[in-house]
């Protein structure tokens, strides 16, 4: 990744919802479940993990949108009220003490690239994972965070899920 002291910024399309990260992401995740497949209208999102009250709202008051989930527990799904992107997510063991950012909506995406892709038993069968990719069939275990993350952002995921 990045320079690890950069503030990353992002919006949604129109700039009403406009935010600041005061921090990196410890994790990023490319994610092909169903689910998000279905989210997006696309193959799969990027998604940065990042302790929500590291996300600051500089601008426009974002909307929640509660839809459902495969575990049954629901996804909080943040988003501009004007054009609907959504930004960020609230879902999983960690619910609202992360927030899961688009990276698509970063003001530089590429600072992000996916550290790990997971649900790959789903992905779309004309979407080629990059060789060296670390992939999971459906989600890597505790053991594979310092590998994944590093011992920082396995550090931060474990405080998060209180391991």
């Amino acid at each position: 990744m990045a320079d690890e002291q950069a503030t990353l910024q992002g919006r949604c399309a129109c700039g009403e919802v406009r935010y600041r990260l005061a921090g990196r992401p410890f994790a990023v995740h490319c994610c092909h479940c169903r689910d998000c497949q279905r989210e997006t209208g696309s193959a799969f999102v990027i998604n940065g993990l990042i302790e929500t009250p590291m996300v600051e709202v500089t601008s426009g008051t974002p909307e929640t949108v509660l839809t459902p989930s495969a575990s049954g527990k629901g996804q909080q799904i943040v988003r501009c009220p004007a054009c609907k992107v959504a930004l960020w997510s609230h879902y999983g063991g960690m619910g609202a003490k992360a927030a899961f950012v688009r990276v698509g909506t970063l003001e530089d995406p590429d600072s992000s690239p996916p550290q790990v892709h997971i649900f790959t038993r789903s992905k779309q069968p004309w979407f080629d994972l990059p060789m060296d990719a670390s992939a999971f069939e459906v989600f890597y275990s505790r053991a594979d965070l310092d590998a994944l993350f590093g011992e920082a952002g396995a550090k931060r995921w474990r405080a998060l899920r209180g391991d």
